[in-house]
């Protein structure tokens, strides 16, 4: 089977479905296109659906760039009853009354999240406590102190409501556990509460992007190009760096590794385009702007297939 591989390069902008596992999705979409190297970016729990990016080949190398991305969630909250898990799929640790809260107080308790804050992960997470994962301690019924993280909450909208549950619309930054922070707001509005229906919507440079479904990926399994068709080049990911353009010298010179003179953005992280608008990876301007250092060489230097701007 391993003579089925083949090289792709690119990012597939995935709606993962609820009920399946970021690596489980990962796993078929690359046999679906027979890559031979992939990866994911921003992990989705098996209860969330949305933006999962799918990297393949020479653009695996971005998605450690995407990590510090802020993410959109649009999460429900249910009010009554906690979980041990802080979602549906929990049992039911704690109930509470859930009090007829109006819009204006509601509005007011989502204000208070606004800005930066520190937050206690969940037990079940993939944190791990002494080389363990988190979530393997909370399956044996083992719970430990969690310090908690700084993050940031930059918008928090009320989108609906009904008796016991609320809709919003979250950007947070990265660490974040939406979990989390349902149980928090539920706190704030004098109940308990856990997510009952969560799906990122953008993450990073990627905002209301057009998702693929995995049904739409496995019916063009018999079509290569269609497939290949829906990828976008690596430097999809990374619009927020400046570019800097590279004679065919400058480009020999930062595909050995090796530094260049160049004018760019003092101390700056920038794209690099070679000749022809050929996207070669991403470096390092010096303090003076002057002296361009590759960091990360993101195109195939066997002749695979090339991304231009």
């Amino acid at each position: 089977m391993s003579g089925n591989w083949r090289d792709v390069d690119g990012i597939l902008l995935l709606d993962k479905p609820e009920g399946l596992s970021s690596n489980a999705a990962l796993q078929r979409v690359r046999r679906v296109f027979r890559a031979r190297k992939a990866g994911h970016t921003g992990s989705l729990d098996p209860l969330a659906s949305g933006l999962l990016p799918v990297c393949f080949g020479q653009a695996t190398k971005a998605s450690g760039l995407l990590l510090d991305a802020d993410k959109t969630y649009r999460v429900r909250i249910a009010f009554g009853k906690r979980t041990a898990t802080g979602d549906r799929e929990g049992d039911v640790v704690e109930t509470a009354p859930v009090p007829d809260l109006p819009e204006d107080a509601i509005r007011k308790v989502a204000a208070g999240f606004l800005g930066p804050s520190t937050q206690v992960p969940p037990m079940y997470s993939a944190l791990k406590h002494l080389g363990e994962r988190m979530y393997r301690l909370a399956r044996q019924g083992i719970e430990v102190e969690r310090p908690p993280r700084a993050v940031t909450i930059h918008r928090l909208d009320v989108l609906d409501r009904g008796p016991d549950w609320l809709d919003l619309d979250v950007v947070c930054s990265k660490g974040t556990y939406v979990r989390s922070l349902a149980e928090d707001f539920a706190r704030a509005c004098g109940t308990v509460g856990h997510v009952g229906r969560l799906r990122r919507t953008e993450l990073g440079p990627f905002r209301n992007p057009a998702l693929r479904t995995l049904a739409d990926v496995e019916m063009a399994a018999e079509h290569p190009e269609s497939l290949d068709g829906m990828l976008l080049p690596a430097d999809a990911a990374l619009p927020g760096l400046p570019a800097v353009r590279l004679d065919a010298a400058g480009q020999a010179f930062v595909l050995r590794g090796q530094a260049v003179e160049t004018a760019g953005p003092g101390a700056a992280r920038v794209r690099m385009y070679g000749v022809d608008g050929l996207f070669l990876g991403v470096g390092r301007m010096s303090a003076e702007g002057h002296v361009l250092a590759p960091e990360r060489i993101m195109v195939d230097l066997a002749g695979g297939p090339a991304m231009r701007a």
